[in-house]
């Protein structure tokens, strides 16, 4: 059952729906697996360490949840002697428009990371579903390129979540989007913070 529709159905105003969904985050949130997160954060460290590089991508809200994670760690940590070398793919409209105008839309991640992905690198994937096409695509491709890959996914966590190396989950129930993406910007805000404290800890 998707939460949100029953949140609406029992609200008598929208505070008393706002009070439901951020009720319903909050039983969310208290379910995340904080050993995949940590999981995570030494992923990005251990790049950072051999000067990988960090590739983030998703469609929609998950693209710009992709913009916000690479702001937030590669700029955001102030790691200037040593950055973490996050970037998204979703952020060059011209290169994204001709892929998919050319060659289909499935392909948009995919051949970015044909330029540009080289072995030892890591690429973050973000989907609700799990099952976007042109990430799952990414995926495989950064997989048979002995690259470290992270899912972070939502609902049943999709085709992602066995493919990747490893996967950050957000458990909602289906076409729950609102509750997984705010997950996943939980996440971001979450792991950043962690990253910046442990840089300047290091005095690096």
């Amino acid at each position: 059952m998707n939460r949100i529709d029953s949140l609406y159905a029992d609200a008598t105003d929208p505070a008393t729906f706002a009070r439901g969904y951020l009720d319903y985050l909050s039983e969310v949130i208290a379910r995340l697996d904080e050993n995949s997160i940590a999981a995570f954060i030494e992923v990005l460290l251990e790049a950072r360490e051999r000067g990988a590089r960090i590739f983030f991508i998703g469609n929609g809200g998950s693209a710009a949840t992709a913009s916000h994670f690479a702001n937030d760690i590669a700029i955001g940590t102030r790691a200037r002697e040593k950055p973490f070398r996050a970037v998204s793919l979703t952020d060059n409209v011209a290169v994204m428009t001709a892929i998919a105008n050319d060659d289909g839309y499935d392909q948009v991640f995919v051949q970015q990371l044909q330029t540009n992905l080289v072995s030892g690198d890591v690429v973050v994937a973000i989907s609700a579903s799990g099952n976007s096409p042109n990430v799952v695509k990414a995926v495989d491709y950064a997989n048979e390129r002995d690259c470290l890959t992270v899912a972070l996914t939502g609902f049943d966590g999709g085709a992602l979540a066995k493919k990747a190396t490893l996967n950050v989950h957000i458990p909602t129930n289906k076409g729950e989007y609102g509750p997984a993406e705010d997950g996943h910007m939980i996440l971001d805000h979450l792991v950043g913070a962690y990253l910046a404290r442990c840089v300047r800890g290091a005095g690096a």
